[in-house]
């Protein structure tokens, strides 16, 4: 069964507050939604990073607004 869908989408203001490595965000119609996951090193790194030390003072004495 073949199913033709037209709409017209109109978006005066969308706001994404994040969004992770698994999100699908979708506007409209999908028939199928594959996933796909593709990592690129455009930096030409050879070594894996070192780690992370905690920090030895707070980032930001002020607190941080809440929308």
């Amino acid at each position: 069964m073949n199913l033709h869908v037209n709409q017209t989408i109109i978006i005066h203001n969308i706001r994404i507050n994040s969004i992770g490595n698994s999100s699908v965000f979708q506007i409209g119609s999908a028939g199928i939604i594959k996933p796909l996951s593709q990592l690129y090193n455009t930096g030409g790194f050879t070594e894996p990073v070192p780690e992370l030390r905690p920090p030895q003072a707070p980032l930001s004495q002020f607190p941080h607004p809440t929308y």
